[in-house]
């Protein structure tokens, strides 16, 4: 049972009947989302929701979920650029009625932002069993991202305006108090909603800061007053824009000012705030380092640049492992994710799990290849202390010892295109060695035309690359990265590869690890930041620098 309580699913009868949860999905970050909805997407058998809430909330539904597309049918609405979504009650509760656990997920909080009470009647009126998950609303989170807070220790009133509904008795109300406004609109109409408050009687020096995309790392901020939004915008070249319709989320009142956002703007004043960052690898390795990258305001962009394949000839994969079953191993190594990839699939073939590995001392190199072996289930008994490579495993690895080793032979499964330096110093230790090819590694399928467009032409800012095959093999399926693109490089003979395919090296990892590569290149992000700021240059991203890019200038 979960600690907030028992889901629909937990009760037959409900499920039967059908049940519908209404969920906020907050303002646009899926950090933001809270763990029962995590719980209730979970469950589901039909996701209702706009095409951009379902990209916050699908990665945590069941496989097979069903999706129902909400197609626009309002022609105003459409040449206006704000879809009306077609039937959601209808599509709610004809779900719902066939017995299936329908979450209906809105922007923002149910409650506060969207026409969720509409639904929620209708299914109250049809004895539909429904719940509510409460969200971030977008008018409370997406201030809190701007650095923009609401309320202090002297407290103030809030008030909350929608300015497509609001009506001239509220626009008066708002325009002749002292109380914070936060203001739901879109980026062509602040002006307008600035006007009216200035015209009932708020101060036109008023300060106000306005925000696009807000929680996400397309996120813009822009500080002005009520009197001068449209100016800045203007010579910001927002607007005029075919984005314009593009909702926004204004604050209007002191704890708006510059001065103070200039302290408190934590969100876009991340080292990599914006960034658009290749990382050439599977996408199985890809994962801890995107995630990573997306802590310092990045966006991963995740281009394999290998592929991974079986041994041709596999009966020596199978005769290795069976050795592992029989008795024929001291040791067995793993240099790599796929290595360990590679023979958990072969256990599995033959119905064996971790248990197979009880007597066998078991090598990693890597914390990520560790990290597989233990979701595998078996903890490693020796990882480098050092350097994590094979140079670095074989300062650790112990002679073969007659008295105290039974068995004299290590199982190096491995790829087929790995160096021999590890079987070498095994040899010389005393050790044998049954070197086997457990996959093969072969150059990946080019990336769609936009992704080798945007490398060639410098719409990425930067790109990570994690070993020189990964430099060889970008080029050779994509082209080679345009000079305003950061390169980092996770080593020497990495960055060697780079300088010999006519790349400048950027950021060189002071450790063979992705993650301090990673956070490398987020120190070189944060010292060109503050350059920029100590110089007064506006804060900018590699990929503005290219020609014809398009600059804008961001408030930071």
């Amino acid at each position: 049972m979960s600690p907030t309580g028992p889901a629909a699913s937990d009760f037959p009868a409900l499920s039967a009947q059908g049940h519908v949860t209404f969920l906020g999905a907050g303002p646009g970050d899926p950090g933001l989302l809270t763990l029962r909805a995590v719980e209730a997407l979970a469950s589901a058998d039909v996701l209702v929701a706009e095409p951009d809430v379902l990209g916050v909330i699908r990665c945590h539904a069941r496989a097979g979920v069903s999706t129902p597309e909400l197609a626009v049918v309002d022609a105003q609405s459409t040449a206006a650029g704000v879809p009306v979504l077609r039937d959601a009650v209808n599509l709610v509760m004809e779900a719902a009625k066939g017995g299936r656990r329908v979450v209906r997920a809105v922007s923002g909080d149910p409650g506060l932002d969207g026409n969720a009470g509409a639904e929620m009647l209708a299914c109250a009126t049809a004895g539909v069993p429904f719940e509510v998950v409460p969200g971030v609303a977008n008018v409370v989170g997406v201030p809190a991202y701007a650095g923009v807070p609401l309320r202090d220790t002297q407290g103030a009133d809030v008030r909350f305006v929608d300015a497509r509904t609001a009506s001239d008795r509220c626009w008066t109300e708002v325009g002749a108090s002292d109380a914070t406004a936060v203001i739901s609109t879109t980026l062509d109409s602040v002006a307008s909603a600035a006007g009216e408050l200035v015209s009932a009687g708020r101060k036109p020096d008023t300060p106000l800061t306005v925000t696009v995309a807000g929680t996400t790392t397309r996120q813009r901020t822009w500080t002005a007053t009520l009197g001068t939004i449209a100016q800045v915008l203007k010579q910001a070249k927002v607007l005029p824009s075919p984005e314009g319709h593009q909702p926004v989320i204004a604050v209007v009142g002191e704890r708006s000012s510059a001065a103070q956002r200039d302290q408190l703007a934590w969100f876009e004043s991340k080292p990599l705030f914006g960034w658009k960052v290749l990382v050439p690898r599977t996408k199985e390795q890809a994962a801890s380092l995107s995630d990573q990258l997306r802590s310092y305001g990045a966006v991963p962009h995740e281009v394999p640049t290998i592929a991974v394949e079986p041994p041709r000839t596999p009966q020596q994969m199978e005769r290795a492992v069976k050795g592992l079953v029989t008795g024929r191993y001291e040791w067995i190594a793993f240099t790599s994710v796929n290595a360990v990839k590679a023979v958990r699939e072969k256990f599995e073939e033959y119905g064996l799990d971790a248990r197979a590995f009880a007597g066998i001392k078991v090598a990693a190199v890597g914390e990520q290849t560790a990290a597989a072996l233990v979701d595998f289930g078996v903890k490693p008994d020796l990882v480098p202390s050092g350097e994590q490579s094979a140079a670095g495993l074989l300062e650790d690895w112990p002679p073969y010892d007659p008295v105290f080793d039974p068995i004299d032979r290590v199982f190096l499964p491995r790829a087929d295109i790995a160096t021999e330096t590890l079987v070498a110093g095994l040899i010389e230790l005393g050790w044998e060695v049954d070197d086997v090819t457990a996959y093969r590694t072969v150059r990946a399928s080019p990336p769609p035309a936009d992704t080798r467009e945007a490398i060639k032409g410098g719409g990425f800012d930067a790109v990570l690359f994690t070993s020189s095959s990964t430099v060889r093999n970008l080029v050779g399926i994509a082209g080679k990265p345009h000079n305003v693109t950061v390169i980092a490089c996770i080593g020497p003979a990495t960055a060697k590869t780079a300088e010999e395919h006519g790349l400048r090296v950027d950021v060189l990892s002071p450790e063979p690890s992705v993650h301090k590569l990673a956070e490398a290149l987020a120190e070189f992000g944060e010292r060109r930041r503050e350059a920029a700021k100590e110089a007064g240059d506006p804060v900018t991203r590699p990929s503005e620098r290219r020609p014809g890019a398009r600059r804008r200038r961001t408030t930071t």
